[in-house]
């Protein structure tokens, strides 16, 4: 599969490639990513950003490369550009002519006088091992290219202004290059397919700009350091590649970047083979690719590792968005479904279950994996019962019953455990079977914003959600235990997932506005903001909400919520509303709940219309048209994390989210179906 990424050659075109960035991964949570135009413009974008053993994490190993062509008549051209003191060079720019994606992976076209060079990145699979490809694709006579490699070792999301106190060291052996800084692995360095030379140049850039973290009030202005430069001849029908990796040099051997390149196409083939996905069918395709980048096997959990592989396992995780997220329970389970069982990838969503399983502590599947950490945090309310629909849409694509009564004892467990209460508040009140949660200082639910002691939504009480998850949850435990242990196990579930239902009804239904409360039995008493979350009391696949009042439901999310691109977090009638989602952190976290929307809704809320209107696919087709388009914006083929509540709903956030890509995937497959 190929798409060409449209841009003008016109005014705009700086800015529409300094707003666009591509992004490759490596299946550990490693990656690589920038802007089309070259320019770096966040403190995570680099062409190698390591995913090292835990206590290290991903670590920002390789940041820029300078690139020039040299032609015949000795006229000099640069590739890309940079930005120093805020000014912007991209006089690169004017030889570029096409930028594509192929299989998924970015392709740069370059027109230098008579010649046309092509440019390929590649992140080997398991590897943190990266390949850049140059190639002459039109043109008779070699061009001579300058390759200057920079660095600033650093955790990947630490501040751009991080200094670096001394230089770092070079070891040159034959062909080989190695970049060294204290506790941290070697950045090893080779050239491949050409006789070329280095030229010992070492060299600081200071006052580098990066306009995003301006804009988003973090440091803006970092430095660089320069070992040198590699020069080579590019003869026409041949390619030069520079090869960058913290593994073993013993491990880049057993590699060539034509083996690299080829097998990597071989893998991504599979994938779409392995979805079922045919060549009718290129969104499909894009957003197989898309789904790919999530998907981890994650380093030094050495504990889960190990008594993964005792069951005969490995470990699977999912990385929530590039470029900042780590794996997060919550999104795991809500993408489980879209990023793997409708890419066929089965395997994978066991090793998702399990290892999560693995981690399951009182009652409570883990918040996050804080980078770096061994262990997770739990404070969720909410992603220990989507981990019972995860489990639930696995058993029902897979059939894997095996699966299902391994975990069944510890699914009885977590329900237990809310019946008496667990950790955050999390428990029953035995008065109505309702589910409440909430302590001072956390936010429990996906509505997660928190700035320093300010917890923006709280939520604390009963919130809707969960409560739809939690009679779901009691459902779906109640038919397992029905079908593997017989009618008499599942009496208790069923008597109380029986009395919640009538509960839920009579405390969440607001008469007055005929739709749900938010909260109940709150701090404030009970919340009647309307916000999306109230879409999956009919979303589910065991709805809480009474069948007559759904059209009531979704007449007024899809009145005051619904956009192009997703679900407004908030309704415009409400005083807190937020339009906007940009500024400094604080600013920002006020309005991540607050009005922005969120991509990933588009799924429940097509589960919702979808039960309503059984026959009405049309509309699902319109209601994913403006996030198809998206795919060529922001982070271009895959799916931003929020945009902006208002038209033209810019896009915001992780430019890549996983819930965002799986949900958009998920429906995208039924709906083609």
């Amino acid at each position: 599969m190929s798409k060409r990424v449209a841009w003008s050659a016109e005014h705009d075109a700086v800015d529409a490639l300094l707003a666009r960035e591509w992004l490759i991964t490596n299946g550990l949570g490693g990656y690589a990513s920038g802007t089309l135009a070259g320019v770096p413009t966040r403190r995570y974008h680099g062409l190698l950003i390591a995913a090292l053993p835990n206590p290290l994490g991903r670590t920002m190993m390789f940041n820029q490369l300078s690139e020039r062509i040299t032609l015949a008549d000795g006229s000099r051209h640069w590739i890309g550009g940079f930005e120093r003191d805020s000014a912007l060079d991209v006089s690169g720019l004017e030889c570029l002519r096409e930028i594509r994606l192929e299989q998924g992976l970015p392709v740069w076209l370059y027109e230098v006088g008579d010649v046309w060079i092509e440019r390929r990145v590649l992140f080997a699979h398991l590897q943190n091992t990266l390949f850049i490809r140059y190639r002459i694709v039109k043109g008779s006579t070699a061009v001579r290219l300058s390759l200057r490699p920079s660095f600033q070792f650093r955790m990947h999301d630490a501040p751009v202004s991080t200094p670096i106190d001394n230089p770092y060291t070079l070891h040159v052996q034959e062909d080989r290059f190695e970049v060294s800084a204290a506790q941290l692995p070697s950045l090893r360095l080779l050239l491949r397919g050409a006789t070329h030379e280095f030229v010992y140049e070492p060299k600081r850039e200071t006052r580098l700009s990066y306009r995003v973290e301006s804009a988003r009030g973090y440091e803006a202005a970092g430095e660089q350091w320069s070992v040198g430069r590699f020069r080579v001849q590019l003869a026409p029908q041949s390619a030069v590649t520079l090869v960058a990796s913290t593994e073993s040099w013993g491990d880049l051997a057993a590699l060539t970047p034509e083996q690299a390149f080829t097998y990597e196409a071989q893998r991504r083939s599979r994938l779409v083979q392995q979805a079922g996905i045919g060549q009718d069918d290129p969104i499909g395709q894009e957003l197989v690719f898309a789904a790919d980048q999530f998907v981890i096997s994650p380093r030094g959990r050495l504990v889960a590792a190990m008594r993964a592989h005792a069951r005969g396992e490995e470990l699977r995780s999912v990385i929530a968005g590039y470029h900042w997220f780590t794996d997060w329970g919550r999104d795991t389970m809500i993408s489980l479904e879209g990023l793997t069982l409708q890419t066929g990838r089965f395997t994978d969503a066991r090793y998702i279950l399990n290892m999560f399983a693995l981690y399951m502590r009182d009652g409570l599947i883990p918040n996050l994996f804080p980078e770096g950490s061994h262990e997770g945090l739990y404070h969720t309310a909410d992603a220990t019962l989507w981990f019972f629909h995860a489990l639930d849409r696995y058993v029902e694509v897979t059939g894997d019953r095996q699966t299902l009564r391994e975990l069944l004892p510890l699914l009885e467990q977590i329900v237990e455990f809310h019946i008496r209460g667990t950790h955050y508040g999390i428990g029953m009140d035995e008065a109505d079977g309702l589910l409440r949660q909430g302590q001072l200082g956390y936010q429990l639910t996906w509505m997660d914003a928190k700035c320093d002691d300010w917890v923006v939504t709280p939520r604390r009480g009963k919130a809707v959600e969960i409560n739809a998850l939690w009679y779901n949850a009691l459902s779906v435990l109640a038919r397992w235990q029905r079908e593997e242990r017989g009618p008499v196990a599942a009496e208790h579930l069923t008597a109380l997932a029986a009395r919640v239902q009538p509960s839920f009804n009579q405390r969440f239904w607001c008469a007055r506005s005929k739709h749900l409360y938010d909260v109940v039995d709150g701090e404030q008493g009970d919340d009647d903001a309307l916000r999306p979350n109230q879409v999956f009391a009919i979303s589910l696949p065991n709805p809480v909400l009474a069948r007559e009042r759904w059209a009531a439901v979704l007449d007024a999310v899809s009145r005051e919520l619904l956009t192009p691109v997703g679900l407004r977090s908030l309704s415009r009638q409400h005083p807190e509303y937020k339009a906007n989602y940009h500024g400094d952190l604080r600013t920002r976290d006020a309005a991540y709940h607050q009005g922005t929307v969120w991509s990933w809704l588009i799924g429940p809320y097509a589960d919702a219309w979808r039960k309503l209107k059984p026959r009405d696919d049309g509309e699902i087709k319109g209601l994913l048209e403006g996030l198809v388009a998206h795919l060529g914006e922001a982070g271009v083929g895959s799916i931003s994390e929020v945009f902006d509540a208002e038209a033209p709903f810019a896009p915001r956030g992780c430019i890549a989210q996983a819930w965002g890509v799986a949900e958009l995937l998920r429906v995208w497959r039924w709906r083609s179906h």
